[in-house]
């Protein structure tokens, strides 16, 4: 399966180190140190992941994409006392290396309908 997900923490942030930096005259962490912390645990997870400018994509098994997004909606929520979390699934049993796989057969049909 293939997960497309976006995270947003929202309000003060619930680690309490993250709070005592605001309280001691921090700007605070923004969204995108909470975004690159999310994409840092899909990273370590070691399965076929992309990240682009609005979602981060993961390809694997049920279980471990859902366990790895969990892990990474988590470390998001330490930078606010709310997270969003947005999420589209592509299901397609007995397939793998559709991360690629589906671009690539998509750039191969934009290139015939150029002619090239």
């Amino acid at each position: 399966m293939i997960v497309a997900f976006s995270v947003q923490p929202t309000g003060e942030p619930s680690d309490p180190a993250l709070q005592r930096a605001l309280e001691e005259g921090s700007d605070g962490a923004s969204v995108h140190d909470a975004v690159a912390a999310a994409v840092r645990v899909v990273r370590d997870s070691g399965l076929p992941t992309r990240t682009s400018s609005m979602f981060t994509e993961i390809e694997g098994e049920w279980d471990e994409v859902m366990d790895v997004v969990k892990r990474a909606t988590v470390e998001a929520g330490r930078y606010g006392s709310r997270v969003s979390l947005v999420l589209k699934a592509d299901l397609r049993p007995g397939h793998e290396g559709e991360l690629d796989g589906k671009v690539e057969r998509m750039e191969a049909a934009v290139d015939r309908l150029e002619g090239r």
